[in-house]
Order: structure tokens, then C-alpha cells, then sequence
């Protein structure tokens, strides 16, 4: 089944959920997660064909879901996609990404730029025209995919752990702003996630540089870990709220201090 034969959203009487940056990784991960709980799932993206593998992958299990096209950068991409959706209850903003592990002196701004489009002017795009739909639900949930880089620096990260600041400030005013509505806001950091393309895009394409991130850690998030606490935040009661969510491997202490090798789980009590 395509993307444009599935089940017409508007008649479903199941909870949409929204996906942006939806046909990979942790976003792909959300999506089938969030199918599994009982929604209706649009997920968004650039890649045709990624996204129309997850949908394919979800309606295999006994989902519904559809493929929607759409890039955060572009406002009418964002109007047309956003627009063509008669509801909305939950909505993920998880399109993003990291470029470059460059000293400040020595970062390209374009990739600052492509950065902060992304992660935070996208996740503004999408949140604004979600809005309206929101409002009319009665579990209106805005889910923001920070990072541990939106609270912590480390050297190299710079225009990462600036973007990703700006996710999450991006989140805390909302909460602000929106207090009195029924809409919740829930700002999810995680750690070192290890994907098929986060580090791979970050470093150029640079295979053997992507691999060596991850190279001796003791069992790094995946992708379906930070799903779980999608769906658990999500799933709560209404009127229940986590703020922010902090998520990394127990390897993990910040973002600059990692153990690399093996930890005796036998100890624990």
C-alpha cells in the first residue's frame, strides 16, 4: 500500500500524531512507537523513499499511517504540508542535526546557519502552524527533540550546543506562553544516541570518523530508547507535564565524558 492509499485520517477516530524528521533514526523510531500506542501517524520529511519505508514498515504491524513530505526550512513547504492535515492532537518536532565538530575559530558559519534553520526556525515553522489544530484537541502535546547539547557545552559543539539551546528555549517559552491551554509542552535531551546517520552527517560523510564516536561505549541509546520516553510522556494523563526529560546511556556522564569500555553490570544490586 503507498503512502496515498492509507486510511483517510480526517474519518479515523484514533489521535493524529505529527513526526517531523520522521523517515529515519530516533523520528522513525517515534513514529512506529507512537502507532504502536494507538495513533494515527503523519510522518514528515524530506526523502520520499525513507518515509515511505517507515510507513510501509508501520501499516505491516497494523498501523495507520501516512508519508508527508516537507522540509522545516522552507516556509511553503511547511504551509502546503501543515495545511493539507484537518487535525493534529500530537506533534514531534524532531527534524534537526549537527554539522561540524570545528573550534569556533575555525567553524563555518553556513553550517551555523543550516544549524539554527533547522533545529530552531524549523521547530518554530512547524509548532506555529500546528497551533490552530492543537487548540482544538483535547490532548494537544508539542514534543521538542533537544539534546543534552541544549543545556551543556563542550568544545568542538559550539554551533550544535547553540541550535540546540535554542530548541530548548524555544520549548520553555512556549510553556510560558501557553499557560492557561490545554496544550502541553515537553522538551525531550538525549545523550549519545546512536543512529545509522546523525554522526555520518555531522562528519561529512566520513564513515570511519562516525564509527569511532560510538567505538568502545558501553551499549549507547538507540533510537527506539528515546521513542519509549516519547511515548511515555505523551501518553501520561493530560494534566501531567515533564518539562524536560533528560535521557543518556549510563556510560555517560555529560557530553565531554564518556567511558569507553566494558561496565560490570553483576555488581548492581
Amino acid at each position: 500500500m503507498t503512502s496515498e492509499q492509507t486510511t483517510d485520517h480526517s474519518t479515523s477516530t484514533r489521535p493524529l500524531a505529527l513526526i517531523t524528521g520522521g523517515g529515519t533514526g530516533i523520528g522513525a523510531a517515534i513514529a512506529r512507537r507512537l502507532s504502536h500506542d494507538g495513533y494515527d501517524v503523519v510522518v514528515a520529511g524530506r526523502r520520499r523513499e525513507k518515509l515511505d519505508a517507515v510507513v510501509a514498515a508501520i501499516e505491516t504491524d497494523g498501523g495507520t499511517a501516512r508519508a508527508l513530505v516537507l522540509d522545516v526550512t522552507d516556509a511553503d513547504s511547511v504551509a502546503r504540508g501543515v495545511g493539507s492535515l484537518e487535525r493534529c492532537d500530537v506533534v514531534v518536532n524532531n527534524a534537526g542535526g549537527a554539522l561540524g565538530v570545528s573550534r569556533v575559530e575555525d567553524s563555518d558559519p553556513e553550517e551555523w546557519q543550516t544549524m539554527y534553520a533547522t533545529n530552531v526556525v524549523g521547530t518554530l515553522r512547524v509548532t506555529k502552524a500546528v497551533l490552530p489544530m492543537l487548540r482544538r484537541s483535547p490532548r494537544a502535546t508539542i514534543v521538542d527533540i533537544s539534546s543534552i547539547a541544549g543545556e551543556r557545552v563542550y568544545e568542538g559543539g559550539a554551533g550544535y550546543v547553540a541550535a540546540k539551546h535554542g530548541t530548548s528555549v524555544v520549548s520553555e517559552t512556549l510553556r510560558l506562553e501557553l499557560n492557561g491551554e490545554n496544550i502541553r509542552v515537553v522538551d525531550i535531551r538525549p545523550g549519545m544516541v546512536h543512529t545509522e546517520e546523525f554522526s555520518l552527517t555531522r562528519l561529512h560523510g566520513d564513515r570511519a570518523a562516525a564509527d569511532k564516536v560510538y567505538e568502545g561505549v558501553d551499549r549507547p541509546l538507540v533510537a527506539e530508547d528515546v521513542a519509549e520516553c516519547v511515548g511515555f510522556v505523551v501518553g501520561l494523563p493530560q494534566h501531567v507535564n515533564i518539562d524536560t526529560m533528560v535521557i543518556k546511556p549510563v556510560a555517560q556522564a555529560a557530553p565531554h565524558k564518556v567511558h569507553r569500555g566494558s561496565i560490570d553490570w553483576k555488581t548492581a544490586r
